[in-house]
């Protein structure tokens, strides 16, 4: 930083408050400072930076969602959030398999990250989360929830659910099959109660065999629509309660060779971007993705400069995207 300073013809904290944007410079000092800093190729001295702030300026994510559009784009987000405040994200993929989870925990604590992200594995809450808590490491789960005290980022699961359940009941279905994920994580009961309370709301009898477990993968939800609906007095409608369950939905009825929605009214949770492209048109719960990865990130930062409010469960509003997969003939 020095050698910049010499080299641009200013003190050496001016070229800091250059390069940390922490005060104003004027217009022609700042081009002689980055100037100097491309002739030079000097590079900020990120431990320098961490051991004078007492941050590392990294965040981390351990997640079992990575590979769905959806979470990736909610990462997306996330990444924006972070670099516009000058920290950079670390992601570890569980899988959904819980001593991955904790390794990535591990490794993420051994770096001394400022404060993890964690979209929960199967009995993450008696595993990795007690982790993080005895660092005191600040953290926040998002997308799926926990019966646990700590910050919390979910999209509304319960209403939207029973939204696109009872919209099928209401066009006349009294048999509706639903694709569910997998229970032990918070999302899937939540959305199946929405499903459930859909069917009370309307005096329809519960009827476990039009539950299918779909596990939240596609190939389980697949072959659970195989199954069923290759009945002769199978359901005239389906509510899959994710994109990965709704991919594996829309191959068995299409390999079953029942027409949508004419045999079988179709609606998802979750939206694609190519909703709007295939014949008929998907009727989804489409998420704010965005307004999710930089409520997390935006709350976490918060965390990390000190707030030690009460923990928060913040749930993140849907909307209904109502198109022609559930027999309405829109458009």
């Amino acid at each position: 930083m020095d050698d910049v300073a010499r080299h641009a013809g200013v003190s050496g904290s001016t070229v800091s408050h250059v390069l940390n944007d922490t005060r104003h410079v004027s217009a022609a000092t700042r081009a002689r400072v980055e100037a100097a800093v491309r002739e030079l190729g000097y590079r900020n001295n990120l431990n320098a930076r961490a051991l004078a702030a007492g941050k590392t300026f990294t965040v981390g994510l351990a997640t079992s969602a990575l590979q769905t559009p959806y979470f990736g784009a909610i990462v997306n987000a996330m990444e924006k959030r972070l670099s516009d405040a000058g920290y950079m994200l670390i992601v570890g993929d569980s899988n959904d398999h819980g001593p991955t989870e904790r390794r990535i925990i591990d490794a993420l604590l051994s770096r001394r990250v400022d404060g993890i992200f964690v979209t929960p594995a199967i009995d993450s809450e008696h595993t990795t989360i007690p982790q993080i808590v005895a660092t005191r490491t600040p953290f926040v789960l998002i997308d799926r929830n926990l019966d646990f005290d700590c910050d919390q980022i979910t999209p509304e699961n319960t209403d939207s659910a029973f939204l696109l359940t009872n919209h099928l009941i209401e066009l006349g279905h009294r048999r509706v099959a639903v694709l569910r994920g997998l229970m032990g994580i918070g999302s899937s009961p939540e959305r199946f109660q929405g499903y459930l309370d859909a069917l009370a709301a309307n005096g329809i009898p519960f009827d476990p065999a039009l539950v299918l477990n779909g596990e939240g993968h596609r190939d389980d939800a697949e072959r659970e629509v195989k199954r069923l609906f290759s009945q002769p007095d199978h359901p005239t409608a389906l509510v899959a309660l994710n994109n990965s369950m709704t991919i594996g939905a829309l191959e068995a009825l299409r390999d079953l060779r029942l027409t949508i929605p004419t045999d079988v009214a179709f609606v998802s949770y979750d939206h694609f971007d190519w909703s709007e492209l295939i014949e008929p048109r998907l009727t989804s719960i489409a998420q704010d993705v965005e307004l999710m990865g930089t409520t997390a990130v935006d709350l976490l930062l918060r965390r990390i400069d000190g707030d030690d409010s009460p923990s928060q469960r913040v749930k993140i509003a849907t909307t209904f995207q109502h198109r022609n997969s559930c027999g309405c003939g829109l458009g």
